[in-house]
């Protein structure tokens, strides 16, 4: 009789596993204490943080958040009173909410192709930032707001700025019913009208 052997081979299962890069320990430290992460190394997986809707990290230190293009299904982020420096949320297109007030912004885009569907937006006592990158001017100055000194645009490079900026002044400012005001008051709605058409919406809260 003869034997029979089987020969079984094996092979290893390499499974490739995505993380995204976050570089900000403050902003991973929040993810451990969430549980989204378990060990600060600069790094993430991609999969723990693309399903999550909901972020709210204020006034953690946090001055980079680097990593947040991949929060993919993201639709309220309220990160004020941090030092952010720079934010790019081009690639969170579920936005509902956001609230990125007193940081450190020079940069922020939220050019993300879908901007009726950004609700809230604030991003004011944010003094060093000139231009927030949108899709729809109109419907940002009519619902968004944002420093008096800053502008929405569809391109905030530095050259279109420079020109946005020389061309663009206030020519007068009125209050909810339509009546122009030279002085402007706290707890007071204000919509600023500036000579190239735009309409931007203030707020003054003491």
């Amino acid at each position: 009789m003869k034997n029979i052997i089987f020969i079984i081979l094996i092979f290893p299962f390499v499974g490739a596993t995505q993380n995204t890069f976050i570089p900000d320990d403050a902003f991973e430290q929040e993810l451990i204490n969430l549980g989204i992460d378990d060990v600060l190394n600069d790094s993430v997986f991609t999969s723990a943080i693309d399903t999550v809707v909901y972020l709210y990290i204020p006034d953690l230190g946090i001055s980079d958040l680097t990593g947040i293009e991949n929060f993919s299904s993201l639709t309220e982020l309220f990160c004020y009173d941090n030092q952010i420096v720079s934010l790019d949320l081009s690639s969170n297109g579920n936005l509902f909410e956001v609230n990125c007030s007193n940081n450190q912004l020079i940069s922020l885009s939220v050019k993300n192709g879908n901007p009726s569907g950004l609700w809230y937006f604030t991003a004011v006592d944010n003094p060093s930032l000139l231009c927030v990158e949108v899709d729809n001017i109109s419907l940002a100055n009519y619902s968004w707001q944002i420093d008096n000194t800053a502008v929405f645009s569809t391109n905030c490079s530095v050259s279109s700025l420079v020109e946005l900026q020389s061309k663009r002044k206030i020519t007068k400012i009125i209050d909810f019913y339509g009546r122009e005001v030279v002085d402007v008051h706290y707890n007071s709605l204000y919509f600023y009208i500036y000579s190239d058409g735009s309409i931007q919406k203030s707020i003054y809260l003491k």
